[in-house]
């Protein structure tokens, strides 16, 4: 990872971040109104996401690099280049904010973990043991100036802030935890 990036990966660094860039959090009531059955609703959280996006214009942590966590599986082995497949999915961490999930911006659709020579036999063998080998995702960039964060609202639970910052990928870094 290139130094400076800046790491969240936690609720209290994702909090510090976005305290930094975005003040304070929006009032998540005010915003969800009656629900998303509210007439309103769509109107608020559209005037939102534009209000945020304007104040934010120009401000220099929208260079900063950043870097957060997926989850990952590794999901078959790829001769040719050597690595297994990955499947992805997202982390979510809850904060004082709402509920933060980090979404990517133009990231290749096949991704491939290359592992260190002494480790490739053996992640081999538990794939073929019908074993899921997890993995951590590490992904590096810098937010997307134009919408660089996100806001809505949680499917699973009503009324739940969702905050997505949107990070266009410069580096990823694949971590197993051997055993």
């Amino acid at each position: 990872m290139a130094a400076g990036t800046e790491l969240l990966i936690d609720a209290a660094s994702v909090e510090r971040f976005l305290e930094r860039l975005e003040g304070a959090p929006p009032d998540w009531a005010r915003v969800y109104g009656h629900g998303h059955h509210d007439p309103d609703h769509d109107e608020r959280l559209f005037r939102l996401n534009r209000e945020r996006d304007e104040a934010r214009a120009g401000h220099e942590l929208l260079r900063r690099r950043i870097a957060f966590l997926w989850s990952g599986e590794l999901s078959g082995y790829d001769a040719e280049s050597g690595g297994f497949h990955v499947a992805l999915g997202p982390t979510f961490i809850t904060t004082n904010w709402g509920l933060v999930r980090f979404k990517y911006d133009d990231l290749p659709g096949d991704l491939i973990a290359v592992p260190p020579a002494d480790q490739l036999q053996l992640l081999q063998k538990r794939m073929e043991q019908g074993e899921a080998v997890e993995i951590d995702v590490v992904m590096a960039g810098v937010l997307v100036p134009d919408e660089s964060v996100v806001y809505d609202f949680s499917h699973d639970q009503e009324g739940l802030g969702l905050i997505m910052p949107v990070v266009r990928i410069e580096q990823i870094l694949y971590l197993h935890h051997a055993r």
